[in-house]
């Protein structure tokens, strides 16, 4: 007992020392605890892959190969080290004939995209850009109708995920976050999404999920990481800083657009079947002794283009892959457009305008990455890709429509 008191009476002395000791211990104890977790997740997800890699195959069926593009630069550079503990052996424990491509610098996705050979899945693991660079090389091959097929599936890993949210569910562990949405691609489960092909004047076209953004609440978001010191108070110290350099904030654009049309049916693709040998030799000797009367061609009707003059703080197009599972038919399949000058946006089956800026007239975000501003054509390509989806998410989905 003694001994006991005289611990709390040296502890009392030297108060200071014993409440920075106190302070340590809790954080390297909530430190440990954490990490712990993380291993146990960690586990869980290795668990349940292992399931899948001791399913049993057939002998002419080959191992399922997937190919990844990672970007080690990706999240401060921590994106390699993510996905060597918490996405590498996931998708090997699966008993996937898996072939890692990393990236050197910004832009090689692109090119490596048009030289990737066939493969059964293409995951991306990275953020924003990465992915953004992985679709558009994609769909700049010559061959993009048969290699857009090719399921997609997207492991965050950058700074910016903007389409995790929509594939998987949101978790503040990053952990659970990169073993849930791996998990998902071994489940098999895919969504389709739509794409914006924006085109230059001159440039090859740029492609994106999410959608384009222009406006005075854009160049204040690109400013708020210069006041970092400021910490909570930083997003209104760049407002205000924003405000005070330029007012109004008014951005005047002109738009030419198409009014929206309605969707095509999401009907799965059936190979017809071919007619019997006599049905065939019966169609030829008709042809050969009838020959069919060329049929007129058909005199399309022009495109009827709507034009706007626009005053406003900001102007975006977006996608409704915030929500890929409810497919919503409305007006705002895309919501506007963005520039100064003239832009035109079209769609084949919702066609809106998009204007874009004069000379000087800044940037703009394209999936949050910073592109300079130009006039551009946007059109909708509709369910053009299709990636991995969480089942927990697509009951989430369900649910809110």
């Amino acid at each position: 007992m003694a001994r006991v008191v005289k611990v709390f009476v040296t502890l009392r002395n030297h108060w200071k020392k014993s409440t920075v000791a106190a302070c340590a211990l809790s954080y390297g104890g909530h430190w440990l605890y954490g990490k712990h977790c993380d291993n146990l997740l960690r586990r869980d997800a290795c668990l349940a892959a292992r399931e899948f890699g001791r399913q049993q195959i057939s002998p002419q069926e080959q191992l399922k190969k997937a190919t990844v593009i990672l970007n080690p630069a990706a999240c401060r550079g921590k994106a390699n080290n993510l996905f060597e503990k918490n996405a590498a052996p996931i998708l090997h424990l699966a008993g996937m004939e898996v072939t890692l491509v990393k990236t050197d610098y910004e832009g090689q996705a692109k090119k490596l995209m048009e030289l990737m050979e066939q493969t059964d899945m293409l995951i991306v693991a990275g953020g924003d850009g990465t992915l953004q660079e992985v679709i558009t090389g994609l769909l700049r091959r010559a061959d993009h109708e048969s290699f857009s097929k090719t399921p997609i599936g997207f492991i965050p890993l950058g700074s910016h995920n903007s389409l995790s949210e929509s594939l998987h569910i949101l978790s503040d562990n990053q952990v659970k976050h990169i073993t849930s949405a791996t998990l998902s691609i071994l489940q098999g489960e895919t969504v389709p999404l739509d794409v914006l092909q924006i085109k230059g004047e001159k440039e090859q076209p740029v492609f994106a999920l999410i959608g384009l953004r222009w406006g005075a609440f854009r160049d204040v978001a690109s400013t708020i990481k210069k006041y970092w010191y400021l910490g909570p108070l930083k997003i209104k110290a760049a407002h205000w800083f924003s405000t005070l350099r330029e007012w109004p904030q008014v951005h005047e654009a002109s738009v030419s657009y198409i009014a929206p049309t309605l969707r095509p049916p999401d009907l799965p693709e059936q190979k017809p079947q071919r007619p019997n040998l006599m049905y065939r030799i019966a169609r030829r000797l008709k042809n050969y002794w009838y020959p069919p009367i060329p049929e007129s061609p058909k005199v399309e009707e022009p495109e009827r283009w709507d034009e706007r003059t626009l005053s406003t703080l900001e102007l975006s197009i977006q996608t409704q892959n915030k929500n890929p599972v409810q497919t919503r038919i409305d007006d705002s399949l895309l919501v506007l457009c963005v520039r100064y000058s003239f832009c035109s946006m079209t769609s084949p089956y919702c066609p809106v305008p998009f204007p874009l800026p004069q000379e000087g007239a800044g940037f703009y975000n394209i999936d949050n990455e910073e592109y300079e501003a130009m006039s551009v054509e946007v059109r909708l390509l509709p369910r053009k890709l299709h990636f991995f989806c969480s089942a927990e998410r697509r009951e989430q989905e369900e649910g809110q429509g």
